[in-house]
């Protein structure tokens, strides 16, 4: 047992676990507040719910946009670990200034500082991660990663119900605390060694868009057709709220929600290192549709919550192998740029889909957007199809 053990996670380094921690950490702290920051503006602040949704409407779109811009910096300079580290600095400063804010443009403001550490982490961190380990164990990294993302998903909820709703603590001291969780991150990125740059080969690097192979720019393009009908995880939360389950086990929902998405991070990473990036990735994709299809019929609300918890599958894989597949295509030198890009394409996809999923909400109906999102990856399964090859292998640097 031990030595099978070993050999399913052979391959990865300490730089990879150090990286998954920093993760989990992160999303602890993060995932504190998801589930109480609506309640804190608009009970304790007397924000409208227009004012909730524009300050995570700019908040999610400043951390998806500069996620290009500082992977584009972290090929530049070719240096991914200062970088990385401001970014889990600035995230974790910034979560108690939430709770210190008397008003809502407060709370706008941190909200923001909170985010923009966040994006401008995530794309060197996942270069460090894809240079951590060797090519055919990429997917294993971005797996372990994954785990260590979702599974402080799924704690940090917890710790909220907990803190919050059985010790009755006065919700701006949850703001507080979540620090603690933050600092252990910027903790464990100090821990990761990354390999140093030949200082003249770094002067050499001009990094263009145009230096990308095509076979990226479609990928880009079917994950930004998919991600338009991809509208954010509130829909469903609020989904099975209005089906009458409570506050309480709407949040344990979302958490086992985020367990199941840890729990097939890292299989479906090795898996595809084993069997290509494509495949897996499109079971990922057919998921999707099926949750989706799922949400616009489906008014039990016991099944409503087990299909949520099913979704979770998406979310992990999506993750893993999609980050992974994103690096396949480009030499290590872009590799942060590869995947800032990316990241940028799904969130301003997501962002796009989350604002006609809200006017489909208001005025059309709750049934709607789900359709809507459906109809948008059934499309995005064929483009897929189509356009990516099986396998794509680039020459590394």
């Amino acid at each position: 047992m031990k030595s099978l053990i070993k050999k399913y996670f052979s391959g990865l380094t300490k730089n990879s676990v150090f990286l998954a921690c920093a993760s989990l950490f992160a999303d602890i702290s993060t995932e504190m507040l998801y589930p109480i920051l609506p309640i804190y503006l608009i009970q304790n602040l007397k924000a409208s719910g227009s004012i909730v949704g524009i300050i995570e409407g700019i908040a999610q779109a400043i951390q998806n946009i500069i996620q290009g811009v500082s992977g584009y910096l972290s090929d530049k300079w070719q240096r991914r670990k200062p970088i990385a580290l401001f970014g889990y600095i600035l995230s974790a400063i910034s979560k108690p200034l939430i709770g210190v804010a008397t008003l809502w443009p407060g709370v706008f403001a941190a909200r923001v500082s909170d985010r923009l550490g966040a994006g401008t982490r995530s794309a060197p961190r996942d270069a460090l991660i894809a240079s951590s380990v060797e090519e055919i164990n990429r997917g294993k990294a971005f797996g372990l990663e994954g785990i260590g993302d979702n599974l402080g998903a799924f704690l940090g909820p917890l710790i909220t119900v907990l803190l919050f709703f059985s010790l009755q603590l006065d919700i701006r001291y949850i703001f507080y605390l979540a620090i603690i969780p933050g600092i252990l991150a910027v903790l464990m990125i100090l821990f990761v060694k990354e390999k140093k740059s030949d200082v003249k080969a770094k002067s050499k690097i001009d990094i263009h868009m145009g230096k990308f192979p095509k076979a990226y720019w479609k990928y880009l393009m079917v994950t930004a057709l998919f991600g338009v009908g991809n509208s954010s995880n509130s829909f469903l939360i609020l989904q099975i709220k209005n089906e009458g389950l409570s506050l309480v086990n709407t949040v344990l929902v979302y958490a086992m929600f985020n367990l199941v998405a840890a729990l097939i991070s890292y299989p479906a990473g090795s898996l595809s290192d084993k069997f290509g990036r494509k495949p897996v990735l499109l079971i990922s994709f057919i998921i999707f549709l099926i949750s989706y299809i799922g949400f616009a019929f489906i008014s039990n609300i016991l099944f409503i919550g087990l299909l949520f918890i099913f979704y979770g599958l998406f979310q992990g894989i999506f993750r893993s192998v999609g980050k992974s597949f994103a690096a396949d295509f480009v030499p290590e030198n872009l590799r942060a740029s590869s995947i800032g890009w990316y990241s940028t394409a799904i969130g301003i996809s997501g962002l796009v889909a989350s604002i006609i999923a809200g006017l489909l909400w208001d005025n059309i109906s709750h049934a709607s957007v789900f359709m809507y999102g459906a109809i948008i990856s059934f499309l995005g399964i064929i483009s897929f199809l189509i356009l990516i090859p099986n396998e794509h292998k680039t020459s590394l640097n």
